[in-house]
């Protein structure tokens, strides 16, 4: 009799194909916010007051400079208020330097977390700005807002310009924070230079004085200097019959975007030689 064959087995069902990891969606955004959280802890939460230093420094600064011109003029260029006039043109410079500052010093204030493949020195970048921009602006309204308060000025407000002025110091520190942070992590040596450079800055940025009033030489010299427009625009916001006509949108606008196509450009080229010094 022949044997019987061995019954059938039943089939085995298939495993399953491994999971694909999709996309992570919104990788960026998350980056950046946790970059933000931890610059905000660095930045604020290590120092007794925190945010309220962040008022305090440049309200210090207007001050100073209220009271010190005060007592050598009789009367600010514009208006009749000292710390209004020297408010208007700190709070942009300050914002732009600011953003300069520490943009330019991104990559080497976050390299331990660079070397995280979620983490991109852009990250880094955009989280500097959005924080930096975000404190710079809230300061500046919460300043003048209370400078207005306190003060009987009759300020009649044009916010469109004053908008505008802090809009272009935003962009024109990004694009210069970008061009430093490339060739301070290439040339280490440059943050030394850069700072030494630039320590005219306040002085020739309209900061105290009105391009109006300076000698033609001199006018010619500083139409240059984008913070000039900057600080001249800001003005117009705060005071009805000064219309600084030597204000150029278009010169700011180029200057800040060529600074920060040229500082992209470096580092688009140059990040890893960069993160790897």
């Amino acid at each position: 009799m022949a044997a019987l064959p061995p019954p059938a087995l039943p089939a085995q069902p298939s495993a399953p194909p491994p999971a694909q990891a999709g996309p992570r969606r919104f990788a960026t955004l998350r980056t950046v916010f946790a970059l933000i959280l931890r610059e905000m802890s660095t930045s604020y939460g290590r120092t007794p007051g925190g945010y309220a230093w962040a008022i305090l420094e440049p309200l210090g600064a207007i001050l100073v400079l209220s009271v010190g011109f005060s007592l050598v003029i009789r009367t600010p260029p514009l208006g009749t208020s000292f710390i209004l006039f020297y408010a208007t043109g700190y709070m942009p410079f300050d914002l732009y330097q600011t953003l300069a500052n520490t943009i330019g010093k991104a990559i080497n204030f976050s390299k331990p977390l660079l070397k995280y493949p979620a983490v991109t020195w852009l990250d880094a970048v955009l989280a500097r700005f959005l924080l930096n921009s975000l404190t710079g602006i809230l300061v500046t309204i919460l300043l003048i807002a209370g400078i207005l308060a306190v003060i009987d000025s009759r300020t009649v407000l044009n916010l469109p310009p004053a908008v505008e002025a802090m809009g272009l110091a935003m962009l024109l520190g990004l694009g210069v924070g970008m061009m430093n942070c490339a060739i301070m992590g290439l040339f280490p040596l440059w943050e030394t230079i850069w700072s030494i450079i630039t320590r005219p800055l306040f002085i020739a940025s309209g900061v105290f004085f009105l391009y109006d009033t300076m000698p033609p030489l001199a006018q010619e010299i500083l139409w240059y200097n984008p913070l000039l427009h900057i600080t001249g625009l800001m003005r117009t916001g705060f005071y009805a019959t000064y219309t600084a006509s030597y204000v150029s949108h278009v010169y700011v606008l180029g200057v800040s975007l060529a600074l920060l196509a040229m500082g992209l450009i470096l580092m688009g080229r140059y990040h890893r030689e960069i993160l790897n010094r």
